[in-house]
């Protein structure tokens, strides 16, 4: 898979990715290990899947890793720990709130007491997810508690490192001590490599840098991009609910979200290239061209009508 050399905390990360390193055997083991947690984590997904990646929740995320200068793999994985947490966090803090046999009105009141005490808590939370992903990439740079309190403060909350060092605890047994969960970025990466050893004529180290502002647009307006997807796939302009709920599956697909982000950067790169781009990843992944090429011209549209503020 891609390499990753260490780089100081305050160069952009980026840059140090290094393809080609890794043997094909290696390669291809990773490839599968990787296609198979993704079918397993859409065959479980659990109820409010996405609910939590809203536009202004990731561009929070994103926010502090670029004030922080962290790795662009730590945002993405603190995105999924966010998720991962906050549906586990919400179902313990309202089965704990709303007392057995409680009235629908009582309930009500008790949901919303727990909702206003989260609340409060909410930034530390995300702040520890990001802390958690930051220490799970070992070779990056890591938040410390020092860190931690000074930029807390430098947002409006003032915390001490005690307090610190709680939410992350709590965040952790949270999610019963697993760190290792998808990672979109992680998907644009061995696709990457793969596409480059089978492609060696596809520059895949100049793709993988455009690979994350797409990556990064498709983060940030996801509901609306899956929701034109989701009329494609239907061919209807107001899909029913049922068709939502199906349509989760595709929405928490990291395979298809990183190829998703190779072929709209190949189009806007080396737009020569698309058609071999599209038609060699479908052969790596089993994805369909249709489906690809869909979520391309999808993504393309969205770009090309968004209006980005002046440099």
């Amino acid at each position: 898979m891609a390499k990753r050399l260490f780089c100081p905390p305050r160069q952009r990360n980026v840059g140090c990715i290094k393809f080609g390193q890794a043997s094909f055997e290696l390669i291809d083991e990773f490839l599968i290990h990787s296609n198979k947690r993704n079918k397993d984590n859409l065959n479980n997904l659990p109820k409010c899947s996405g609910s939590f990646k809203q536009k202004r929740l990731v561009e929070y995320i994103f926010l502090i890793t670029e004030e922080l200068r962290l790795d662009p793999l730590v945002g993405y994985h603190a995105i999924e720990l966010v998720q991962r947490f906050m549906v586990s966090h919400l179902d313990d803090l309202l089965a704990s709130s709303v007392p057995q046999g409680a009235t629908a009105p009582e309930s009500t009141n008790f949901e919303e007491a727990a909702f206003d005490m989260l609340k409060d808590k909410f930034p530390l939370i995300i702040f520890s997810c990001v802390q958690l992903a930051s220490k799970l990439f070992l070779h990056h740079h890591i938040i410390n508690s020092s860190t931690a309190v000074q930029f807390l403060r430098s947002v409006g909350h003032t915390v001490s490192k005690q307090t610190i060092l709680e939410s992350e605890l709590m965040v952790f047994k949270g999610l019963e001590f697993k760190l290792n969960v998808l990672n979109p970025l992680t998907y644009v990466e061995i696709l990457l490599e793969v596409l480059g050893h089978n492609e060696p004529s596809i520059p895949v180290e100049h793709l993988y840098h455009l690979c994350h502002p797409v990556l990064q647009f498709i983060t940030l307006q996801r509901t609306a991009i899956y929701d034109t997807l989701l009329k494609v796939a239907t061919q209807c302009v107001c899909p029913s609910q049922k068709q939502r709920e199906k349509f989760v599956t595709v929405t928490e697909d990291c395979m298809l979200l990183g190829v998703g982000v190779i072929t709209v950067a190949t189009f806007i790169h080396y737009v020569k290239k698309w058609e071999q781009v599209v038609g060699e990843l479908s052969h790596i992944t089993g994805i369909s061209r249709k489906s690809i090429s869909d979520f391309a011209h999808v993504t393309l549209t969205h770009i090309v009508s968004t209006n980005f503020p002046a440099v």
